[in-house]
């Protein structure tokens, strides 16, 4: 019998075994710090890259992108802090979000080809106000589709088998930030990906550790080694007479944020000036927060199974929804140049460390604040090389491409149904925004390429979003097509194991979970 129990298939859980602390649990508060400071470090890389790509097309020098950092940082605390809080109340980091990148460009572009101003500093706060107007109209979108329940009714309708290509292309959406992001600077950033492979996979084993102190930290140990290595080379003079580019990758002392930076700085509203808002950007904005939204339900899918938590009831991801277009509404007031979505990076060192607790991320959040007012100490983090950050990346991003694939477990793999909306789903999601990426760096257009530029934006935003096209393609398939022969659909997608979660009170384990302040349920019912 046990021998023939040896070849039984592994049996389906609601939560994920082996996490060391879930949402609702929490480990001593030194480690609760320790960790708290490490997954803010790992958001620093997203928070940087963000204005260094916008700010210099807006017209702004060193200053502006330190000052827009900070106001990043403080805005994405903030957010943190009300999501966790009030919204999904999964242990997620509410950070800046790639989708807005391009209406942001644009958006610049447009106003400095018509600029007046000679002035850079004018041309970038007239930037940025332009961005602050599209923004804050354009996050309504997302407090409506939330508030309102509309986001509940598309969740009720999501099996695990549409989940799967969503979840597993929200990380292996960004592998453009992994490897090629690494490569600009291959001796700073493969050392730290063999090292944090190490020290997470290795090491605990060879010394037959009981305590998992090495994987829970080994992102921390491996940026502070690696960081004084990149130093010691900056120092020792070996890139010298390399490249402007290599030398931006490589040294430790050429982001320039140090320097730009103020010693104290509160973010305020409006602090670039009165928001001014166009229809057009306005909608290219709506279009990037439509797929910030999917994005970060692919996060909260990722966020809940490495907090050992049950699925994410229909009614708390909308709430969730609701509260980011509170968080993308900040954004637009405070001029932090992209709206927000829950962090990919920050879900998969949740994986990492197997500490899925939400005061950890709290205490994360409480570093955001602090840096981002102190912001000689927060540039100084913010100046780690970025090859460094990839390197992490290529770790954490496949976590989260992991957690999608673990919703398998739930779907029917003998189905041919089953097996041709996963291939396909995940095939056309890789392919389209592809094609769309490439036809941009040839033509310097994208497909749609009419008059109307925010309409050229709207299919842009959409379309390079793998997470955005997979889904799509899935949630379309997996409610319009049906099983041949006996099989039911509704098993082969595994509808019947998320059943019972549909409804907030109809397990048990939602209140532990996901349930608000016992002084707030009457004033943000669960629906």
């Amino acid at each position: 019998m046990a021998a023939k129990d040896e070849f039984q298939p592994f049996p389906v859980k609601d939560q994920l075994p082996g996490v060391d602390f879930c949402v609702s649990s929490s480990p001593p508060w030194p480690e609760v710090v320790l960790l708290g400071f490490q997954h803010y470090i790992v958001m620093l890389g997203t928070t940087v890259i963000i204005p260094s790509i916008l700010v210099p097309l807006m017209g702004g020098g060193n200053v502006e992108k330190a000052e827009v950092i900070n106001t990043l940082l403080f805005v994405s605390g903030l957010n943190t802090l009300l999501q966790t809080s009030l919204g999904t109340r999964l242990p997620v980091v509410m950070g800046g979000s790639y989708a807005f990148i391009i209406p942001s460009i644009s958006i610049a572009l447009s106003r400095n080809s018509n600029s007046l101003f000679i002035d850079p500093h004018q041309m970038f706060k007239q930037c940025m106000r332009a961005v602050q107007g599209a923004l804050i109209i354009a996050s309504f979108l997302q407090m409506v589709i939330g508030f309102f329940g509309f986001w509940r009714i598309f969740a009720r309708f999501l099996s695990p088998l549409a989940a799967v290509p969503l979840v597993t292309l929200t990380g292996l959406g960004l592998y453009a930030h992994g490897f090629p992001q690494l490569a600009q600077c291959v001796e700073v950033g493969l050392p730290a990906l063999i090292l944090v492979v190490l020290l997470a996979e290795f090491v605990p084993y060879t010394i037959k550790s009981k305590r998992s102190i090495y994987v829970r930290f080994a992102v921390l140990a491996s940026i502070a080694i690696v960081w004084l290595y990149a130093e010691i080379l900056t120092v020792a003079g070996a890139y010298k007479n390399r490249s402007p580019e290599t030398q931006f990758s490589c040294r430790t002392d050429r982001s320039g944020l140090i320097s730009a930076a103020p010693w104290i700085r509160f973010p305020y509203p409006f602090q670039w000036g009165r928001p001014t808002f166009n229809v057009g950007d306005t909608i290219a904005m709506m279009a990037a927060c439509f797929v910030a939204v999917v994005e970060s339900t692919g996060t909260f899918f990722a966020a809940s199974r490495y907090g050992s938590a049950t699925p994410v009831p229909p009614s708390v991801l909308s709430r969730g929804v609701g509260w980011q277009g509170v968080a993308t509404l900040l954004n637009g007031f405070f001029g932090a140049g992209t709206g927000a979505t829950a962090s990919v990076e920050n879900a998969g060192l949740l994986g990492l460390s197997r500490v899925g607790s939400r005061r950890v991320i709290q205490v994360s959040a409480g570093f955001m604040l602090f840096f981002s007012v102190l912001g000689k100490f927060g540039a100084v983090l913010a100046s780690i090389p970025l090859p460094i950050f990839a390197a992490l990346y290529c770790v954490l991003f496949a976590y989260v491409a992991s957690a999608g694939l673990g919703f398998l477990q739930f779907c029917n793999l003998n189905s041919f149904r089953s097996k041709f909306i996963l291939g396909f789903a995940l095939f056309m999601g890789l392919s389209v925004p592809q094609y769309f990426n490439e036809y941009l760096l040839i033509s310097g257009h994208g497909p749609v390429h009419t008059h109307a530029t925010w309409f050229n934006n709207v299919m842009q935003v959409i379309f390079t979003s793998q997470a955005t096209v997979a889904i799509v393609v899935a949630y379309f398939l997996d409610c319009t097509t049906h099983s041949l022969g006996e099989s039911s659909s509704r098993r082969d997608s595994g509808r019947h194991w998320w059943e019972k979660f549909r409804t907030f009170n109809q397990d048990t384990r939602s209140e532990e979970f996901y349930s608000l302040p016992w002084n707030l349920n009457r004033f943000f019912p669960s629906f």
